[in-house]
């Protein structure tokens, strides 16, 4: 679980608007597509390693997985939300 404090400090590196905890039935929705090899990320590379949980940019477009605890901030690694 990504600690409150540094939840409240992280934005989307692209556009710098916040982001917030993906709730269990988007990240449910994820892990699935990721066993069907159908989940790809912005970079268009299928996505083969489970979630642990997700940051959801604002406007929803988007979101970051974290793996082990670690938010994975980095553009190309989002999930365009649009797949799910």
């Amino acid at each position: 679980m990504v600690d409150a404090e540094l939840l409240s400090i992280l934005v989307c590196p692209e556009n710098k608007t916040p982001v917030a905890l993906a709730d269990d039935a988007l990240i449910a929705k994820a892990n699935a597509a990721i066993e069907q090899r159908s989940l790809k990320n912005r970079a268009g590379e299928t996505i083969e390693e489970r979630i642990d949980g997700g940051l959801v940019r604002e406007d929803r477009a988007y979101m970051y997985p974290i793996r082990d605890d670690i938010p994975i901030m980095l553009i190309d690694e989002a999930v365009p939300l649009n797949q799910l």
